[in-house]
């Protein structure tokens, strides 16, 4: 184990005007660990994520990454906060999967992977796009490098995102409910590529609302209910024998 965790969330407040979303989270993700974040709409899960990426600010606690804090610099006793420049630097190291899948729909699936590293990492052109194919047959979709968005499926312009994702050689994959855009048929595949990462050690923190998928593949399960984390742990113990009432009645309902 390194001298600090690959991603702590310490303290973490974050409202909406009048409304508080997080209500002082702390979160600790381990090197090559995979944390599924489960709780209702509306509990701060997706919020969370955000704030991890710097896409949305915070009002209270931290977040750092490889040990480094994200959003900040500190000078004395005061906290400074980075130029949107030096937030974009610091975001190159989080990989991050939506919903909806964004992609460029003027662009091939291997031209919406290669993007990100042609511009922002200036990598050279061939380089890019053989990792770009090597990374379209990590999904799966090898054979759909020339196709555009308009001529994949859902699940299929899933993976894509995910290789987009993967192509800035995150330190942390962050996926927020990657499968609740897709027809339930179409589920399956992305799940599966996700499983794979997991396996390989990728480090994930993932929204989601697939139980089975969480308790297959998760070191920890954190259940967050109203913007506060209730209960977190193995996902024998926490799906098999929660210990807060709000947790059993979510899973009786899912």
């Amino acid at each position: 184990m390194t001298e600090h965790p690959l991603l702590a969330v310490e303290r973490l407040h974050k409202s909406f005007g009048e409304l508080e979303v997080l209500r002082g989270v702390d979160l600790i993700v381990e090197a090559g660990q995979v944390t599924c974040l489960l709780g209702p709409s509306g509990s701060g899960k997706s919020t969370l994520l955000r704030c991890i990426n710097r896409l949305e600010n915070y009002q209270r606690g931290s977040v750092r990454i490889d040990g480094e804090r994200i959003g900040y610099r500190r000078s004395g006793n005061v906290l400074h906060e980075l130029s949107e420049r030096d937030i974009a630097r610091q975001r190159r190291a989080v990989g991050m999967v939506f919903q909806s899948f964004n992609l460029f729909p003027h662009m091939t699936a291997l031209e919406n992977v290669m993007e990100a590293p042609l511009r922002v990492l200036k990598e050279p052109r061939e380089e890019t796009r053989v990792r770009a194919e090597r990374l379209l047959e990590r999904v799966g979709l090898r054979e759909k490098a020339a196709s555009f968005p308009r001529e994949l499926s859902g699940g299929q312009q899933q993976r894509v995102a995910i290789a987009r994702a993967l192509a800035m050689r995150p330190k942390l994959m962050l996926f927020d409910e990657p499968t609740s855009a897709l027809d339930p048929e179409l589920v399956g595949e992305v799940l599966g590529v996700m499983t794979s990462l997991a396996r390989e050690g990728t480090t994930m923190v993932v929204v989601t609302h697939e139980i089975g998928f969480a308790r297959r593949v998760a070191d920890e399960i954190v259940f967050m209910d109203a913007g506060r984390v209730l209960e977190r742990g193995a996902p024998v113990r926490v799906l098999d024998a929660p210990r807060h009432a709000r947790t059993r009645e979510f899973l009786a309902g899912v």
